[in-house]
């Protein structure tokens, strides 16, 4: 995507959510096959297009919303605060995530999204704790 790539990343990691099934297993399942996935393909993006954590690559954006949403049972109005917390979490990167994609290769690629995507599952899961009436 041209235009705001971590967006549409984003937003394929919530078409994902809404057909993966409901199960722990499987949602686990997923975001671990996509991180190892992902981290693989991330180190081979970096060598391809000669530079750090290219654009063309979203996959951890799928991933961190995928994280976002775990084992959160919430409907269409918390599926949007979903999707704006993991966005704003990913921008910001607060500490630690702004470490982590330090880190080498695909690694670091996939790991500060996945913090991104820890911190807005916190930060939904407080939400829900808040304001239950109005995302589930």
């Amino acid at each position: 995507m041209p235009v705001a790539p971590g967006t549409c990343g984003s937003a394929v990691g919530l078409l994902l959510w809404f057909v993966l099934p409901s199960s722990p297993l499987i949602q686990g399942t997923a975001i671990v096959v996509i991180f190892v996935v992902g981290s693989w393909s991330g180190s081979v993006a970096e060598r391809h297009f000669g530079r750090i954590d290219p654009a063309h690559v979203v996959v951890d954006e799928v991933a961190g919303m995928l994280v976002t949403l775990f084992l959160v049972p919430v409907g269409w109005i918390g599926v949007l605060g979903a999707f704006l917390l993991f966005r704003i979490a990913d921008i910001v990167k607060p500490f630690p995530a702004n470490r982590l994609e330090r880190l080498p290769g695909g690694l670091g690629i996939m790991a500060d999204d996945v913090m991104a995507g820890i911190y807005a599952n916190l930060a939904l899961r407080l939400c829900i704790w808040s304001f239950g009436h109005l995302v589930t």
